[in-house]
């Protein structure tokens, strides 16, 4: 087992480990004691993660804790840089937040959450995470990734638990919509298992937006089947480095009407283009992952 720290000093804007996973941005981590976005935070809970990718040779288990103002993070493999890519850890948080637009909705949620940050989660399984949120509660999201973590993906053996990772492509696509829909997916069944083929398939791969502009991205994506400008926005800012896309959902669109109603120009794609010029462009989607989640919770 290998294990290291981060001293949350040595952090720009600091790290509130709670919002950052219970915020609606990723279904990818759960909670030790199985009550993630199902309650208050809980401290000294550890979250875990399975990954794969280019830093490891196979499926890397990911615990992390904050303790005594430090990260505390153990794993199968060396993986401080992937806990620093995954909880993007090197972003300037105390850059991007002096440099938002004087706002007082994004200053109050930037000041009451202080801390959250932005994730990088793997995109496939970001992708059919938010494939499956259409019409759902963070919570019943959650449910629905970590069930098909469980039913299809590997399974591995890590300090006495047994974790598993998210199904591959070809895992995901051999599933029937039969068998999702009896997990609970419902009408997002196909979408997912249609998904999956075309990535298995080599048809399509969400990586593949990455290295396109930003607009253009968010049309590849929405070739995926199930997949809208606004789920295609999720996967581009939690996933794949769009930190100005703003994603279109409730929340976002009753900010709009409440406080930035010139930003309605009637279509998705005006209006996103207006909103993100009116939350600072650059960094428009730190501001609508605060708002979000200001708007949510109440707090």
């Amino acid at each position: 087992m290998e294990t290291g720290t981060i001293p949350l000093d040595d952090l720009s804007g600091g790290l509130d480990l709670y919002r950052t996973l219970e915020s609606g941005q990723s279904y990818c981590w759960r909670r030790s004691d199985g009550e993630m976005y199902r309650g208050s935070p809980e401290p000294d809970a550890w979250y875990h993660t399975v990954v794969s990718g280019p830093e490891t040779d196979s499926d890397a288990v990911i615990r992390v804790r904050v303790r005594a103002d430090t990260l505390e993070w153990e794993s199968t493999v060396a993986a401080e840089s992937l806990v620093r890519r995954l909880l993007r850890l090197d972003d300037d948080l105390e850059s991007i937040v002096a440099a938002a637009p004087d706002d007082p909705l994004l200053d109050e949620a930037y000041e009451v959450h202080r801390g959250m940050r932005l994730v990088e989660d793997p995109s496939f399984p970001c992708l059919i995470s938010f494939i499956c949120s259409a019409q759902m509660r963070v919570s019943r999201i959650h449910t629905m990734v970590s069930t098909l973590a469980r039913e299809y993906g590997d399974p591995i053996e890590f300090n006495g638990d047994t974790y598993h990772a998210f199904p591959t492509p070809v895992q995901l696509a051999a599933a029937t919509e039969a068998e999702l829909r009896d997990l609970g997916l419902g009408y997002r069944a196909p979408y997912v298992v249609r998904t999956a083929k075309m990535v298995a398939d080599g048809e399509a791969h969400p990586e593949e937006a990455r290295d396109l502009e930003y607009e253009q991205a968010r049309e590849y994506l929405t070739t995926f089947v199930g997949v809208g400008d606004k789920v295609a926005d999720c996967v581009l800012l939690f996933s794949l480095g769009f930190d100005e896309a703003v994603p279109l959902d409730t929340w976002l669109k009753s900010a709009i009407e409440d406080y930035y109603p010139d930003c309605d120009r009637g279509s998705y794609t005006a209006t996103s283009r207006a909103i993100r010029d009116r939350l600072g462009g650059e960094y428009a989607g730190y501001a609508q992952t605060y708002i979000f989640h200001h708007l949510r919770t109440g707090e």
